[in-house]
């Protein structure tokens, strides 16, 4: 069994038991009452800029326990001061000790988009996405069959949030653009084994058609990795450790957007 494969075992598990605590229709009542959606893409697509997805994240499998983050909505409002132009919240509860509380606490501080970081295999957890105001929702190409893959993308342009399918190597590409793909992020780090290849990005980012909003999806540690993925054709990079292990999260996700509207990167993006 793989990580991935571990990891959505214990996600089925513990949705079984959501789903008995709290039923569909209730969310579907809740998420009618929420405010539309936040619009995504134009968040993250910037030609003359790289835009920062700022992640609140707990813990990981690769590295165990990261932040204690007990105040997540503090967390996201330095990260909207800092310029970050989206929130990734980790909604998963035994490998990344985070909660659907999380997203809603977060929803409640700031007023930039929010991604609900999960591994969605039901359209049960989307309903949960958008009622606690989730405005995009990732979906793993690798954890889902492709029937599924697009229903879920299906349900989540259905409710007015985005879906961010993500891939992990140029043979996925093509499932998620079948899917109906609007934004695409490249995972740096294969959820199989946790083994993290920056270069990834600049092997598989070719592959995504036009049109396509491409997002950098881990090994994010400074500006220096911003320039890289930038020049490789990425729109957007989604940055978690080196946030939540620093000292100051509004500053480094302010010299992470600096480092994105640099001049000479603007050159190199024409």
């Amino acid at each position: 069994m793989t990580v991935l494969d571990d990891i959505v075992s214990g996600v089925r598990e513990d949705l079984v038991e959501r789903q008995e605590s709290v039923p569909l229709e209730r969310l579907q009542e809740q998420a009618e009452r929420q405010p539309s959606a936040k619009p995504a893409i134009s968040a993250l697509s910037d030609a003359d800029a790289v835009r920062v997805i700022a992640e609140v994240k707990r813990s990981s499998p690769s590295k165990g326990a990261l932040a204690a983050i007990a105040d997540p909505a503090a967390l996201a409002r330095d990260y909207e001061a800092g310029g970050a132009s989206a929130i990734s919240v980790l909604t998963e509860r035994r490998k990344f000790g985070g909660s659907i509380e999380d997203l809603r606490s977060v929803r409640r501080a700031v007023d930039i988009p929010i991604l609900r970081k999960d591994f969605i295999v039901s359209a049960y957890q989307v309903w949960e996405a958008r009622a606690a105001g989730a405005d995009l929702v990732l979906l793993i190409v690798a954890a889902l069959e492709q029937e599924a893959l697009v229903s879920l993308v299906e349900r989540v342009h259905s409710l007015g949030m985005t879906a961010l399918v993500e891939v992990h190597d140029a043979d996925e590409v093509p499932r998620a653009v079948d899917a109906g793909a609007k934004v695409i992020g490249v995972n740096c780090r294969d959820l199989r084994t946790l083994v993290v290849d920056r270069d990834n990005f600049q092997r598989v980012a070719p592959t995504i058609p036009d049109g396509i909003v491409k997002v950098a999806e881990s090994g994010v540690r400074g500006p220096y990795d911003v320039h890289t993925f930038a020049r490789a054709g990425a729109h957007a990079i989604l940055v978690g450790e080196s946030l939540v292990t620093g000292t100051d999260p509004r500053a480094a996700v302010a010299n992470l957007v600096a480092a994105g509207a640099h001049p000479a990167l603007r050159a190199a993006r024409k």
